[in-house]
């Protein structure tokens, strides 16, 4: 069976940085290259990243630290604590790196990107994606995984191989149907963008277990078995499009605030703080993308590994939307005051807020979302200075931040921190 691949005005290129927390460290301390390293959670709780090196020692993503501490010494592994203030600055600098090769960009997550390739005039793609490893790896210290093909899950499939086969430098290209089906039955069904776990036992239950086998089922049984969107990635595996890049990130319908606590806290006013740091928080990520709020959620936790364990949530709607922080703040207060329980040392907290809508389209007539012209100059003020004045109820004490004892420095953002040689 042949299929009809994509016109070549669908070209995409998936550019991935290879195991991005832990490449950010060694851009800094060269002393981490070539060994093992492992990025731990907020509070040092579990693995988060890990190198090649870490993971063939055993130590699986997301393993608590006390379960593998001993390789410390007895494999040579470092320990960071997360520094997310100098993963974001690189990201962006890649993203920027990115930027300057393809205009028509999709920024995926922190450490991919989605780039058009069409009309670049590109005379062979597996050399551009050689110059594209190279200027990154220049300009920012990290290496990178390139994958070429006519359709976002192709390039998925084109990055995977360019990073498990060493003879493509890291660099996969899949544009014409030999190459396809040669790497798609290498992938299995569950390593295929977009199935997940269940979808993946279902086709092995029917004998569905590489990706060439996937692309291969008929239609009709996909859609009525699996989903329309299964189909939509089938069709993709067979070189037909099916999404475009997406230049802009669609606005957030909720954003959320969460933290674990570095230490258990049991006062009220503790909590309240801990809530308004976290409403600060999630309140600039709101007005970033230029939203407010219509409903907030307000959540607290004990420990659930010891006995009694308490959780509850309160919520409440905001007539009209607002994006007006001190607003905000106080009404995480009276949403805790219903749900609090004294006696009891938390855990945990969180502040959600919900229906967000474009600031200015407010839900009624005379009910202008956002904030007043006054509360929206301070609102900027305050977003520009970022992070570098805080509101008087937010706690600032290091007992409610989460345990960091091995983070390195903010090299990039921070002037006291900045790299010494």
């Amino acid at each position: 069976m042949s299929f009809a691949l994509s016109p070549s005005r669908h070209i995409i290129a998936l550019v991935d940085c290879n195991n991005f927390y832990a490449s950010c460290e060694r851009v800094f301390d060269p002393s981490l290259r070539n060994r093992p390293v492992v990025v731990l959670s907020n509070n040092d709780g579990c693995a988060i990243a890990r190198s090649n090196e870490a993971k063939a020692l055993g130590i699986g993503m997301g393993e608590p630290f006390y379960k593998w501490r001993h390789l410390m010494e007895t494999g040579g592994v470092r320990v960071l604590s997360a520094n997310f203030a100098l993963y974001g600055d690189m990201s962006r600098r890649v993203m920027t790196v990115l930027r300057s090769f393809a205009s028509d960009m999709e920024v995926y997550s922190i450490d991919e990107a989605f780039l058009a390739l069409a009309g670049l005039g590109i005379a062979d793609h597996r050399v551009f994606g050689g110059e594209l490893r190279r200027k990154v790896l220049q300009y920012t210290g990290l290496p990178v995984s390139v994958g070429i093909a006519r359709t976002k899950t192709l390039a998925k499939a084109a990055n995977q191989a360019a990073k498990k086969v060493p003879g493509l430098q890291g660099v996969g290209v899949l544009l014409d149907e030999e190459a396809i089906r040669a790497r798609l039955e290498a992938v299995l069904v569950e390593d295929i963008w977009g199935i997940g776990r269940r979808k993946a036992k279902w086709l092995n239950e029917q004998g569905i277990f590489t990706a060439e086998a996937l692309r291969r089922m008929e239609d009709s049984v996909i859609k009525k078995h699996l989903s329309v969107m299964t189909l939509r990635t089938v069709y993709e595996l067979r070189g037909i499009a099916c999404s475009g890049l997406e230049a802009v990130a669609a606005p957030k319908q909720s954003i959320a605030t969460t933290r674990s606590f570095g230490d258990e806290i049991g006062g009220r006013d503790e909590l309240e703080a801990a809530l308004c740091s976290f409403v600060a928080l999630a309140a600039g990520k709101m007005r970033e993308q230029a939203s407010a709020a219509l409903g907030m959620q307000v959540f607290i936790e004990t420990s659930p590994f010891k006995s009694g364990f308490y959780a509850n949530t309160a919520y409440a709607e905001i007539s009209p939307a607002t994006d007006f922080t001190p607003e905000l703040m106080g009404l995480s207060r009276r949403l805790l005051a219903r749900i609090f329980r004294g006696g009891l040392r938390y855990k945990r907290a969180g502040v959600v807020l919900l229906g967000l809508v474009r600031a200015g389209d407010g839900p009624g007539l005379y009910e202008p979302a956002g904030s007043t012209e006054r509360q929206g100059r301070l609102m900027e003020v305050i977003d520009r200075l970022d992070g570098e004045v805080f509101w008087a109820r937010e706690q600032l004490s290091n007992g409610l931040r989460p345990k960091q004892t091995r983070r390195s420095g903010r090299f990039t953002s921070r002037w006291n921190e900045l790299l010494q040689v």
